[in-house]
């Protein structure tokens, strides 16, 4: 569909909602196949990051740091998904593709404030594992429970301190310009080049935002891997135990460097190299791609986790033969 920007520099009115330009270009069969497609992935992260939430919280025998903090990134998973999926699944089969200026304001905060709280936590994650494999003998007492409690709640908080902060950055000028937003869910970068007044000082703050909660956190990450591989290298393990935890922490390492690294295109780089075919991929990966492999990467491929999952379905099959 397409329709007149509302606002005019000219008459002094202001934009009062935005358009989502999203797949809106696209013809009928690919937007019901890619309705298909993403319906497809959004429940299947659902269900996955779902189970791993029963299970990390009604599983007794998994009760050590590594699963609390893994329950928490599933639900931090589903929250973020929740923000942009759905509302794009209905713009894909709706021709009305327009959202108020509060609906933008508050998806926008959401996915900054729960996408930056997902980027701490996985660093979090991250030094968790470091501190497991290269100081066991100390690893109660550095992450005891109530340690894991904070960290968690510092990711929430910081998380939302700073969608409050980005969502004021990108809102603080008067809109009277096109309305149209070239992608799916509303991206700062693309509103903040829609404001009628200068966007650099906005968009250098985003920038100096994301080297502190995408560039530092990811830093930490890769320190905390390389000093697990070259604790792991000095000991004497067999190969084959090597290669399982190569293995391990290459998955990890892979689904954060496409998380951060599409995080990054989309808020690190001057708007002049950005086009609606060049930003649509990098947000669907680290909206909905990352969120899917998150489950798989950190959890499916674990032998705990399998026998947790193994327990959960002979209760639920117990349960409902019992109720015939």
């Amino acid at each position: 569909m397409s329709r007149p920007p509302k606002g005019d520099p000219r008459n002094g009115s202001t934009v009062t909602e935005f358009i989502l330009v999203g797949f809106e270009h696209s013809s009928p069969s690919t937007r019901a196949l890619l309705f298909t497609l993403f319906l497809a992935l959004y429940s299947l992260a659902m269900a996955m990051n779902g189970l791993i939430i029963l299970i990390t919280w009604t599983d007794p025998r998994l009760n050590s740091p590594m699963y609390f903090f893994l329950g928490h990134l599933s639900f931090l998973d589903i929250c973020f998904i929740t923000t942009t999926i759905p509302q794009m699944l209905v713009h894909l089969v709706t021709k009305n593709h327009t959202v108020s200026f509060v609906s933008c304001m508050t998806q926008m905060y959401l996915v900054f404030g729960v996408g930056v709280a997902e980027c701490i936590l996985l660093a979090f994650m991250a030094y968790d594992r470091y501190v497991a494999i290269c100081h066991p003998l100390n690893y109660a007492q550095i992450i005891s429970r109530q340690v894991c409690i904070r960290l968690v709640v510092i990711s929430w908080v910081f998380g939302m301190i700073n969608g409050i902060l980005l969502d004021y950055m990108t809102f603080r000028g008067p809109f009277c310009r096109e309305n149209h937003i070239e992608n799916f869910f509303c991206e700062a970068p693309i509103v903040i080049a829609l404001s009628c007044g200068d966007p650099e000082f906005s968009l250098k703050v985003i920038f100096v935002d994301a080297i502190a909660v995408l560039l530092s956190p990811m830093v930490l990450i890769v320190t905390s891997y390389a000093r697990i591989l070259a604790s792991i290298l000095r000991r004497a393990s067999s190969s084959s135990g090597r290669g399982k935890t190569f293995s391990t922490c290459a998955s990890h390492l892979t689904v954060v460097v496409f998380f951060y690294t599409s995080a990054m295109f989309s808020y690190m780089n001057p708007r002049s190299t950005h086009g609606p075919d060049k930003d649509k991929p990098f947000s669907l990966l680290y909206t909905i791609i990352t969120p899917m492999c998150n489950p798989v990467i950190y959890s499916f491929r674990n032998k705990e986790m399998k026998g947790a999952m193994g327990r959960a379905l002979g209760r639920a099959n117990l349960a409902q033969a019992e109720s015939f």
